[in-house]
């Protein structure tokens, strides 16, 4: 159902010298920085430390396309902003407004209602990486594994 934020927690390893975040979530690296200081972030090929460190974490059964700006007739597009491409058999709108909070808040449930329809794979458009953008490409890389 409805989630407010939509994404798993940020995970942060305080055992080292300095923080280290070993998954992004809704709480960014800059708000980290304010409270912490400097903030690392975890080895590609560190041991596992934390849940969502896998490199495929959520996954849908379609097969996930990334930073997709012309969507084929036969997927599903998961767009994001006021003007999304057209061309997709599907479209849903991470945020219409731009929102990367909102955009969060609906990933999963958006990834779900296009795994039901009936298309070949799932495309899905360029979000930024700042913010929760981070976190959210983070998540879209893992379900595109």
């Amino acid at each position: 159902g409805p989630c407010a934020v939509g994404i798993e927690s940020t995970v942060i390893d305080l055992t080292g010298e300095r923080p280290a975040l070993l998954r992004p979530g809704s709480v960014t690296p800059e708000m980290l920085e304010k409270v912490v200081g400097q903030v690392g972030f975890a080895a590609h090929d560190e041991a596992i430390k934390a849940p969502g460190m896998l490199k495929s974490h959520y996954a849908p059964s379609k097969k996930v396309r990334l930073n997709v700006t012309e969507p084929e007739e036969d997927e599903g597009y998961l767009a994001f902003g006021p003007k999304p491409a057209k061309g997709a058999r599907v479209t849903l709108n991470l945020s219409e407004s731009g929102d990367l909070a909102e955009a969060a808040a609906n990933l999963f449930r958006h990834l779900r209602m296009l795994e039901s329809q009936d298309i070949t794979r799932i495309s899905v458009a360029p979000l930024p990486e700042s913010g929760i953008g981070e976190a959210i490409n983070n998540r879209l890389a893992k379900a595109s594994y």
